[in-house]
């Protein structure tokens, strides 16, 4: 998997570089993939480029929560630890759409599936989940198709 490549090669870098907040976080994404990879569902086999990103994702959005609980209470040192780490971890996801850009994909998707209502929601959102994998956040995803479909 490219994406573990990657991660061993920048901590290698961070070693040699004494970079010890960042080879925290990297090793904490290798420690994440390992344990994804060791998992039941796919025990033995490659993570899929696609689940990479979606743990990927996760880790940011565990990172984000921890660091807004840090900072309710008072904890401000500890945040800022929390959200370097999702910073560089977020650098490992592809460029991230904007609103407007995902708006436009989902109207795409939507002409093409002929989606009118709720009842077509779980389709678009599957469609939608794969399209827009690691470049934007599912509950974004999800309130847009909400509008979009007059929820």
């Amino acid at each position: 998997m490219e994406l573990e490549n990657r991660i061993n090669a920048d901590i290698k870098q961070a070693m040699i570089a004494k970079e010890s907040q960042k080879l925290e976080a990297l090793r904490g994404i290798k420690a994440a993939i390992l344990l994804a990879k060791t998992s039941k569902e796919t025990a033995g086999s490659e993570l899929a480029e696609e689940a990479g990103l979606k743990l990927l994702q996760k880790l940011i959005k565990q990172r984000q929560e921890s660091a807004d609980i840090y900072k309710s209470n008072g904890r401000n040192d500890l945040a800022e630890e929390e959200l370097f780490q999702a910073g560089v971890i977020e650098h490992y996801l592809p460029k991230q759409l904007s609103e407007d850009e995902i708006h436009l994909g989902l109207q795409k998707l939507i002409l093409e599936t002929g989606a009118t209502g709720i009842k077509d929601m779980g389709r678009v959102m599957g469609l939608a989940s794969k399209e827009f994998a690691g470049k934007a956040d599912n509950k974004v995803i999800a309130d847009l198709v909400k509008k979009i479909l007059g929820i």
